[in-house]
C-alpha cells in the first residue's frame, strides 16, 4: 500500500499510527481530524488505506466507514473501544471493514496492517480484472454489431463478416474495434 488517510480526533493517536505506517513503508501518509475533512479529502482523492479512530469530532465513524467501504477499492481499519467492538464489528464486518479494539496493541495493529494489505492487494487484483473484461465485452458488442451491419449490407455470413473484420485489422494494422468503429460510423447512419 502507498497511501493512507488516517482520521482521528486525537492527534497523539494519529501521529502513533502515522509512525506505525512509515515503518511498514506506506510513503504517503495524511490525517485530518474529523469526518468532515474527511469526508472533503475523499471527494479530491483515494488513499489505499483508510484508518477511523472512533469517535470523531463531528460523528462516531462508522457510518464514514461504511461509506468508504462501498465506494472504494480501499480498505478500511476501524478502531473503537474494546467494549463496542463486537457490535460494531457485526454492523461492519459484511462490508469488509477490519474492526480493531482499543487499547490497541502494535501487534495487533502489524497484524491487522498484513491483513489490510493482502485484502488491498486482492482487491486490485480482482478491480484490475474486472476492468478488462468490461472491456472485452464491450468491445465484442461493438464488433458484433459491425458484423450484423456487414451481414445485413452486403449479404456476408457471420464467419465472413468475422473474417472481413480481423483481415482489415491485420492489414491496417489496428485493433478489430477499430474497424468495427469504423464500420458501424460508415454504415450505421
Amino acid at each position: 500500500m502507498d497511501s493512507a488517510l488516517i482520521i482521528s480526533g486525537s492527534d497523539k493517536i494519529a501521529m502513533s499510527l502515522a509512525e506505525m505506517l512509515a515503518q511498514a513503508s506506506v510513503t504517503e501518509v495524511t490525517t485530518v481530524s474529523n469526518g468532515g475533512e474527511a469526508r472533503r479529502m475523499l471527494i479530491e482523492r483515494d488513499f489505499d488505506l483508510y484508518i477511523i479512530n472512533t469517535p470523531l469530532p463531528d460523528e462516531f465513524g462508522e457510518s464514514l466507514a461504511l461509506s468508504i467501504a462501498t465506494k472504494e477499492i480501499s480498505v478500511v481499519i476501524l478502531i473503537v473501544k474494546a467494549e463496542l467492538m463486537d457490535e460494531v464489528s457485526d454492523r461492519v464486518e459484511d462490508y469488509g471493514v477490519i474492526t480493531l479494539g482499543r487499547p490497541l496493541s502494535r501487534a495487533l495493529f502489524w497484524n491487522a496492517l498484513k491483513l489490510a494489505s493482502a485484502t488491498h492487494k486482492k482487491l486490485k487484483a480482482i478491480h484490475n480484472e474486472n476492468k478488462k473484461l468490461i472491456q472485452k465485452i464491450e468491445d465484442m458488442r461493438v464488433i458484433d454489431r459491425a458484423k450484423c451491419i456487414l451481414i445485413s449490407r452486403f449479404s456476408m455470413t457471420e464467419p465472413e463478416a468475422h473474417r472481413f473484420i480481423e483481415k482489415q485489422a491485420m492489414d491496417m494494422r489496428i485493433t478489430r474495434r477499430k474497424v468495427a468503429e469504423k464500420i458501424l460510423r460508415v454504415y450505421e447512419n
